[in-house]
Parts: structure tokens; sequence; C-alpha cells
């Protein structure tokens, strides 16, 4: 299982957003840069980082910094946030060398080029399926999609995709435990590669969900408030 330590960047600076509410913000650090070298001492290989601005907006906003960490830090950048078209997708994979990009909103608003990111670049690619009450959420988790997430998951199965991240939006930023028993229902119905985003709190809880047979997690408060000790779960995982 590989462990993604997050930032996501507001106005350029790491904070953590509480069930994805913009008007509950916590801000951690302005220095991303740093923030994503500590990741590296601590022996992460993968990183992910949320453009929260392009979330809500569907603008790419804080693009230099994210290009500058994976140009920079060696570390392979999973990116989402904002990436509406094949223009910006392109840019992200060819030109700011992020490994892979997560499409969420689009993947529910825009099928035409949710099918054409998935032909070119299947392998680059990670469909956000971000879960309120088990509906898929969409517009920067503000509103419901009227979509079940595991029928959305297959659906993205049927045209091309490999990964997808799952998010449990009640259980994000609360450090409440990881949605083990719906994680583990994505990865054993779907036969995706699933990393889990949302609600870890401990060591213990990456151990745990590492059980649910997921490929990956995400983990952002929990390593900021020093609940999680990113260098012993690396070495353990």
């Amino acid at each position: 299982m590989i462990i993604l330590p997050a930032i996501d960047l507001l106005g350029g600076k790491c904070v953590r957003l509480r069930q994805g509410k913009y008007d509950d913000v916590t801000v951690y650090r302005d220095d991303p840069m740093g923030q994503a070298m500590d990741f590296v001492e601590a022996g992460s290989t993968w990183i992910h980082i949320v453009d929260l601005d392009a979330a809500r907006s569907g603008v790419p906003t804080n693009h230099k910094i994210i290009k500058e960490i994976a140009a920079e830090t060696g570390l392979k950048v999973e990116t989402g946030g904002g990436i509406r078209n094949m223009d910006t997708l392109k840019r992200w994979i060819e030109d700011y060398g992020v490994t892979r990009c997560v499409i969420g909103t689009s993947a529910i608003k825009d099928r035409k080029f949710t099918e054409e990111a998935l032909k070119l670049y299947a392998d680059n690619i990670a469909i956000g399926i971000d879960a309120h009450d088990g509906e898929v959420a969409v517009d920067g988790w503000t509103k419901g999609g009227g979509v079940k997430a595991v029928d959305f998951a297959f659906q993205m199965k049927e045209i091309g995709a490999k990964t997808i991240i799952f998010t449990d939006i009640s259980r994000d930023g609360m450090l409440s435990g990881p949605a083990f028993d719906s994680t583990k229902e994505l990865v054993d119905k779907t036969g995706l590669n699933v990393v889990a985003s949302g609600g870890i709190g401990s060591d213990e809880d990456v151990f745990h969900i590492k059980d649910s047979g997921c490929a990956g997690v995400i983990i952002g408060k929990a390593i900021y408030e020093g609940k999680v000790d990113l260098r012993k779960c690396m070495l353990n995982v």
C-alpha cells in the first residue's frame, strides 16, 4: 500500500478543510515546498496535492507551486482540483511533470472529456469519488451528484479507469477513522486500484485501512497535528 501525504493549497498556503468546507479552514504552513521536503525526509515517494482554489473556480491557481514540487523533490505527484478539460490535463502531465491527475467533478459532469482523458492517459489518471451518505458529491463537495459511489466506480471502470480515490466527506479532516467498510466494498466489488482518503487519525488507522486491500491511503490533517508518525508508517506498510 502506498502512503500519500497530502498538501491542500489555498492561496498558496498549506491548509486543511474540515469536511470539505471552505469556511472551516486551518492554515498549517506558508511554505508548501518545505512541507514537501519534510515528507521526502520521512521516506515518502508520493505526494497528493489539491488545488483548492481551482476545485472551486475551475481555473488552475497554484500550478507553479505544484510544478516546482514535482521538479525539485523527486516525489511522484498526484494532483487534483479544477482539471476539467484536455488542455489543462495535458499541461499537468506533459509540461508540469505530474505523475497522476485526479478527475472528480468532471467525471460526473463531462463524460466525453473523461472518456478521452482515460483513452489517452489511463495510467496517469485517478477518478475522484467523493461520497456523502453514499452519494457522489460534485462542485468542490458542495452538492450531491445523484449517483451511488459503487455504481459510479463501475461506470468509470467501463470507460477505462484503473484507479479511484475514495473519500468519505463526513470523515475528512475529522480524525475519526477511515471508512473501512465502504473502502473494502469498492476494492472487493470493482477490482480497481482504490486509494482511501479521509478520516485517518492514528498510526493504527493506517495499518487498519491496509487490511481493506486498498492500493493506497492519503493522509493529511493527522500528519500536521502529530497524530500519525509518517516515518513509522512508511517503514511498516
